[in-house]
């Protein structure tokens, strides 16, 4: 594998390709430094989820956890260099798929801004900000199986699901032609495009993986690091910003509307889903709150620059009820083991999302009498989960029959820091290092 990787980079360095000048006047230099800064804003947001999701593993986890959304800024980097891009936003085949060969190496990709996609930044500025978000699209999946897939695994339905689930979706959604945006369904940052699609895979990704030995012995568990979540949750949060109002793909007022309705759908998330658990009978917990800090920037996300902001509240209050009931639900009722609940956080956030868009977005949606583009985003909303659901269910199993997706008993209860990576957090005896070595090294030699 690392022989390929490495004559894949020579054949890159040494393909010449043409850099097109800027255009005399068509640059905006506002607009450009805002979206080199929102870009910049939307990769913390990786780095955020893995101190997010690692905050709410088992210790003997974290590494491996954290490591899962970090890895993804290396694969994911190189993949839509060479591919993705391309079949995202390349030369439209009937509104379902990108010519992988337009954009290929950034082929027809430099400085000057092409219309199209970005009238006033240079068009490789747009592949960097859309590269963050193939990044974290994959990354938001590994909390559903954390603490049991195979790295290797991990690593091949990544680069799978990016390649048939991802670029397809941003296709139909953001290309000019892709046949969900010519209906007139509205996916201003991606609600559709990374939290459904995330989400119901990840629902697929606990499906198949099956539950954690230790799911069946809930006193096993450690107290969370919250810590580490309020930090993730405070980068996801300032992140977000760029995510959101960086969609706006200029210095603008259409940026600055969406900055201020993230902010207020999050607080109004975390305010519900506090008072959710006090109603309850339960004291507020800091995880709570910011896992509803974070229902209410998915929600958000596809309509944060088509609503207004007392919408923007209804939106995040409406997801966090949803959500909670659903993890409460999904935790209780069910025999699933999302670990991370990415499915009712993620998942459903952004489906209440999406449909909100249809009923309140501005001038269009179905509050101002306008069915058609609600009853497209019904359509749209069947399409993408069922999309997302099957496609992610095969390639799972493609996966798990070439490389191998759940790790080994003995490699569960070691913990996966070890047996996938030979890293630990904390400090091993001799005893466990003697087991360590006796049940794995011999497999792994």
């Amino acid at each position: 594998m690392l022989g390929t990787l490495l004559l894949l980079a020579l054949m890159a360095a040494l393909v010449q390709l043409p850099h097109p000048a800027a255009a005399p006047g068509s640059l905006n230099g506002a607009d450009v430094a805002w979206m080199l800064t929102a870009t910049a804003f939307v990769l913390i947001m990786t780095p955020g989820l893995s101190f997010f999701y690692g905050g709410m593993v088992r210790p003997k986890n974290v590494i491996s956890t954290m490591l899962q959304s970090f890895v993804a800024l290396g694969v994911i980097s190189v993949l839509f260099y060479f591919v993705g891009f391309s079949l995202c936003y390349g030369d439209s085949w009937h509104g379902l798929i990108g010519n992988p060969f337009t954009f290929a190496l950034l082929r027809n990709v430099g400085t000057a801004p092409n219309p199209a996609f970005a009238a006033t930044i240079p068009f490789i500025l747009y592949f960097a900000f859309q590269l963050k978000f193939a990044i974290i699209t994959p990354a938001l999946i590994t909390g559903s199986f954390a603490e049991r897939v195979r790295f290797k695994g991990y690593l091949a339905f990544m680069v799978l699901f990016s390649l048939f689930i991802y670029c397809p979706l941003a296709h139909w959604t953001w290309h000019p032609e892709g046949f969900l945006r010519k209906w007139g369904v509205l996916d201003f940052a991606g609600g559709t495009v990374v939290h459904i699609s995330a989400g119901v895979a990840a629902l697929a990704g606990a499906m198949v993986l099956g539950r954690r030995s230790a799911n069946l012995r809930p006193s096993s568990f450690s107290t969370p690091n919250v810590p580490y979540v309020l930090l993730g949750t405070g980068l996801l949060w300032f992140g977000w910003f760029g995510f959101n109002a960086g969609s706006a793909l200029g210095a603008n007022e259409l940026a600055a509307l969406s900055f201020v309705n993230t902010n207020l759908a999050s607080a109004a998330a975390l305010m519900a889903w506090v008072l959710i658990e006090v109603v309850r009978g339960g004291k507020p917990t800091a995880v709570g709150a910011c896992t509803g800090a974070v229902v209410g920037l998915v929600a958000i996300t596809p309509a944060a620059g088509y609503v207004d902001y007392g919408q923007s509240i209804l939106f995040g209050v409406l997801a966090a009820i949803i959500s909670h009931a659903a993890v409460h639900w999904q935790n209780s009722r069910t025999t699933i083991d999302d670990t991370l609940d990415v499915f009712p956080c993620h998942g459903l956030g952004g489906i209440v999302g999406m449909l909100l868009t249809g009923v309140f977005a501005d001038k269009v949606g179905l509050i101002h009498g306008t069915f058609t583009t609600f009853g497209y985003h019904v359509l749209g909303l069947f399409i993408v989960i069922t999309y997302s659901f099957v496609g992610a269910w095969v390639l799972l199993k493609i996966t798990d029959r070439i490389f191998g997706l759940r790790v080994k008993l003995q490699e569960e209860e070691l913990g996966l820091d070890l047996s996938q990576h030979e890293e630990s957090t904390y400090h091993i005896d001799e005893e466990f290092e003697r087991m360590y070595r006796r049940e794995l090294a011999p497999e792994n030699a």
